[in-house]
């Protein structure tokens, strides 16, 4: 135990020294590799542990964080593809992770509560204080932080993912996705048996509601597989932490028939730690990418040889199946296992180009095609 603790203590030491020598030096992109005619660069740097981005207006994009407890507002004002202003909006929150523009306010999931900071276009340059939408949220940091996003039946979507690596819970509220009204009115759960979901977004065209999920730890360097599945009727159950994927809990995979879960739509990497995925919808991109899916990798933490550190595509057919799934951006695990960078969340911007946020590395990128 005292050994696997001083392994825990040195991959935390570890991570905090990546973070400050992030803010110190700009990020190297000249090992990125992408597809031919792609290319990246930095949109914004010094965002210490950028996270989830939302969209707003005059080139402003909104940037939750984890561990640092900001939020952020950069902003591209004359449209060059490079963040000219940066803004601190707010300071000692917890776990801020999820950020969402509508209406012109800007809404924040934190770990117990989401509030809301009303037409924060015209305060980005002085503090304001927030409105409380909905609390009473579990205040478990374990899988506490959420993924926040405005669906189209104009309900506030987010996860509360379960409070352990494996266990049953008594509060039914753990390891789902939920939703509530932006007035935090409504609240309902959408899907149960979801172990912790931090990106999620709907198909352009069905407005299926597909989403991210990290498989348990400590059973192995390769399963389970993390997943990428879609809600399709309200009330599903997709497993945890009876299953993973196909795979049965060894604890508590005998207490439930597999036939009362869903599979995944497709299984990923193990322990690549999928987190925030898009639809890309932008017209930047050749047209195979269109309405694909993209996913931000952040990587593996406790697997002997570390996996992810990318982002991913997966392409879907006619009928909305996932029919491959392959690296897109890679470059930030380097072949001597070095890591420079941990992707968290994508942001399609109007001009079609598609941003990718990295705590690690405090920056958030810009993949643009020629």
């Amino acid at each position: 135990m005292a050994g696997k603790q001083s392994v825990v203590f040195l991959g935390a030491c570890l991570l905090v020294f990546g973070r400050l020598w992030g803010a110190w030096a700009e990020p190297d992109l000249s090992k990125i590799e992408l597809p031919p005619g792609f290319a990246i660069e930095i949109f914004a740097d010094d965002v210490a542990g950028a996270r989830s981005m939302a969209l707003g207006e005059k080139g402003t994009v909104f940037v939750g964080t984890r561990d640092e407890g900001r939020v952020y507002a950069v902003v591209d004002s004359d449209n060059d593809g490079k963040a000219d202003q940066k803004y601190i909006l707010a300071r000692g929150l917890t776990s801020p992770n999820g950020v969402v523009f509508h209406d012109g306010d800007l809404y924040v999931a934190e770990i117990g509560r989401i509030i809301r900071y009303d037409d924060i276009m015209e305060h980005l340059n002085e503090a304001a204080e927030p409105s409380v939408v909905y609390s009473g949220l579990p205040t478990d940091r374990a899988h506490g932080w959420k993924y926040l996003r405005m669906g189209p039946d104009g309900y506030l979507y987010f996860g509360v993912g379960a409070p352990c690596n494996v266990c049953l819970m008594e509060n039914p509220i753990y390891a789902t996705l939920c939703r509530i009204k932006p007035d935090g009115t409504e609240f309902e759960i959408v899907a149960n048996g979801i172990r912790n979901t931090v990106g999620f977004d709907w198909h352009p065209e069905t407005r299926v509601l597909w989403f991210t999920e990290n498989g348990r730890d400590g059973m192995g360097d390769n399963v389970p597989p993390d997943e990428l599945n879609k809600i399709t009727q309200p009330g599903l159950h997709f497993g945890f932490p009876y299953r993973h994927g196909t795979l049965p809990d060894p604890q508590f995979g005998d207490r439930r028939p597999s036939e009362d879960f869903v599979l995944p739509a497709i299984e990923l990497g193990p322990h690549v730690a999928a987190l925030g995925m898009r639809f890309y919808t932008g017209k930047m991109f050749p047209e195979k990418y269109r309405n694909q899916i993209f996913i931000a990798e952040h990587g593996s933490w406790d697997r002997s040889r570390k996996i992810g550190y990318r982002v991913t595509m997966v392409t879907l057919d006619e009928k909305s199946n996932p029919v491959a799934y392959e690296t897109f951006a890679q470059g930030w695990l380097r072949p001597n296992q070095t890591v420079t960078g941990r992707p968290v969340d994508l942001l399609v911007m109007p001009d079609g180009a598609m941003l990718v946020s990295d705590d690690y590395g405090n920056a958030i990128y810009r993949i643009s095609y020629q």
